[in-house]
This record gives structure tokens, sequence and C-alpha cells, in this order.
């Protein structure tokens, strides 16, 4: 009976000891990242979407609309979208100009097919190793969920920029902007809608 307590005692010593320098590591860690943290800014980054297909005639990811976002498959928040360029899928073909041998046309063989860079902006912790944003580092490559009501396109963060405060109000002006046409747009009359390709910008 008494080597089971002497037994029962170390094992108690073990995870006391066990508990104690986990929280110890844990402090150390926390503080460590704290004072990794130079700022909190806000950051515009791009996602970039290669070949999604769309055959409604429109895109359905627009400025000025909400997206939500999900890094490495983890889902992390809403984000507004401030900008969205599209482009058809593109091949190149010879020409008979020496000076420019060749051009870009659109491929017609994949007329449904697009490539799209959704710009969306974001609040994040800036640190020696770049920004930080949901507890991931939001660096090029980065594998990005973008999901809205009728999509959900996987891409890979393409570009990242820190925002300064006066393109912070040129953001801000360029939305409320957006906003007034949308409103606009409810107001006018329904027109028939026209299946035809996203035209590109």
């Amino acid at each position: 009976m008494k080597k089971f307590r002497i037994v029962d005692l170390v094992i108690l010593l073990a995870v006391v000891l066990a508990l104690v320098v986990g929280f110890l590591t844990y402090k150390h860690l926390r503080q460590t990242a704290d004072k990794q943290i130079e700022s909190t800014q806000k950051i515009a980054f791009q996602v970039f979407l290669r070949g999604v297909t769309i055959t409604s005639g429109s895109s359905p990811i627009l400025p000025g609309s909400d997206t939500f976002l999900s890094i490495r498959n983890v889902p992390y928040t809403d984000l507004k979208v401030i900008d969205v360029k599209i482009d058809t899928k593109k091949t190149v073909v010879p020409t008979p100009n020496a000076k420019e041998p060749f051009t870009l046309i659109q491929d017609y063989s994949q007329m449904f097919m697009y490539d799209i860079v959704v710009t969306v902006i974001d609040t994040a912790k800036i640190t020696k190793d770049g920004a930080v944003v949901g507890g991931n580092k939001i660096k090029i490559g980065l594998p990005i969920t973008l999901e809205g009501p009728d999509y959900k396109f996987n891409g890979t963060v393409s570009n990242v920029q820190i925002i300064t405060p006066e393109q912070s109000k040129a953001i801000d002006a360029q939305l409320l902007k957006i906003k007034a046409e949308q409103q606009a747009a409810e107001k006018a009359p329904l027109q028939n809608p026209v299946n035809t390709p996203v035209q590109a910008k």
C-alpha cells in the first residue's frame, strides 16, 4: 500500500511539473509573438482565380460586395471586395507584322473560362515576417477560397499591399460610389437578361 502512495505522488508531481512548464512556455511564446507585432494596419490583397467557368453572362463577384474567405480550408470571415478584374482565356497567334510577330486573341475553344483577380481589404497585424490576419500570414501563394451566395472559387494570393490613410479614404469613397450606383440600378426598370459571355475589362 505504501508503494502505491509513492507512485501516486510521483505521478502527481509529474503532472504538476508538466502544467507549470506548459504554462511558462505558452506565456513566453505569447510575449514573443506580441513583441513581433509592429502595428495594426489595413491591407489589400489580391486573390487570383484561374480558369473559372462562368456561363451565366455576368460575374458573381462584384466590387462593393462581401465575400467569405477560407484560408487553407479553414473558415475565416467576410471581407469587402474593392475591385474585380476579369478576362477571357487568350491564345497566341502569329501575325505578318515583323515588329509584332504574335498577338493575343480570345480563345473560342474556352468561351466560358475566365481568369479573375479579386481585391479584398482587411485589418492585419503587421510583423517583421509580414501581415497576419486570422492567425495566418498573408503571403503570395497562400491558398484562399472565396464563397458567396452562388459561387465558391479556389485561388491563391497574388499580391499584398499595406494601405496608407490616403488610400483608405480613397477606397471608402470608391465603395460609397459603388453603393450609390447599385442602389440606382435597383430602382431602374428591369431588363431581359442576355446569356452572353462575360465581357473582359
